[in-house]
């Protein structure tokens, strides 16, 4: 009886009759409710412990200040890469989470855009987030904090110097006129905007600068391919009124002319950028 009401109450019946039970359900019907599974139910998924093992041993660089007798080092871990994302930083946040909490390391984005996850590995200045991990599991993957920085903890060093020399390039637009139309900015054509492409993209990461011998040499008085591929995207900003002053102020033995034209920061650059292109531009507009 308690059937037949809820069959009034959600049927046509709803007009106070009660109505014969609904005609059994067609063979496609009957065909389609049994193809269904219930809703409790879950396809099996592979066993995790089907899957082959890859082990992987990742030698990284160790050394923590608050222990005033420990020596920097290497510290190996072995992780297996059948349970761990493609990227170096997946093995990063691996070890971290599940073996030793202590390992110290930038990382944000993610996506290679931040440039937090800077540092050397198997010998190349890159980003964690995009460097895939070597596939052969012989060979220990070595990853050591950016070359030639103050080291503060593990992989992590001390960007002071390197942003210092950033800041010195006033990377920001100054004019000496207002804009055209009070309150609004100032218009900038196509072909102006095209010249910035391979400059704007930078991200800071010091990768190419790291990787830079003059730089090596010369930290506090070289400016570095970043500070100058800066340099000179404001240089070539159609919109900024200061160009003479900006080329004067990095006209300097040590600041622009102790780029010698090596090139490791074409190869450094996670970005694929050419900074030493820019430099050797800025060269060229000295000369005029």
């Amino acid at each position: 009886m308690a059937a037949a009401r809820v069959l009034v109450r959600r049927g046509s019946a709803a007009r106070g009759v009660l109505s014969a039970p609904p005609p059994p359900p067609t063979v496609a019907a009957a065909r389609l409710v049994q193809a269904q599974p219930h809703s409790s139910r879950s396809e099996p998924s592979p066993s995790s412990s089907s899957k082959p093992k890859r082990p992987k041993t990742f030698s990284i660089y160790r050394w923590n200040p608050d222990e005033p007798s420990s020596k920097p080092r290497l510290q190996s871990y072995e992780i297996d890469l059948s349970e761990c994302g493609p990227m170096v930083l997946d093995a990063l946040i691996k070890i971290k989470n599940e073996v030793d909490p202590s390992l110290t390391f930038r990382r944000s984005c993610r996506e290679g855009i931040c440039g937090s996850c800077a540092m050397n590995i198997d010998g190349d200045n890159g980003l964690a987030c995009l460097t895939k991990i070597p596939q052969s599991s012989s060979d220990a993957a070595t990853i050591t904090p950016l070359p030639h920085m103050f080291v503060v903890k593990d992989l992590v060093v001390d960007m002071t110097n390197f942003y210092s020399q950033y800041k010195s390039v006033e990377p920001w637009l100054k004019r000496k006129d207002p804009p055209p139309v009070p309150g609004k900015e100032v218009p900038q054509s196509k072909a102006d905007r095209a010249k910035l492409d391979g400059m704007y993209e930078c991200i800071l990461c010091a990768c190419c600068s790291t990787s830079c011998p003059s730089y090596w040499w010369n930290p506090e008085t070289y400016l570095g391919p970043a500070a100058l591929l800066h340099a000179h995207r404001w240089i070539q900003d159609s919109r900024d009124q200061y160009t003479k002053e900006r080329l004067e102020a990095i006209n300097d033995e040590f600041k622009l002319y102790r780029c010698h034209t090596i090139k490791n920061c074409v190869h450094a650059c996670p970005k694929g950028l050419n900074p030493a292109k820019q430099i050797e531009s800025i060269k060229k507009l000295q000369l005029q």
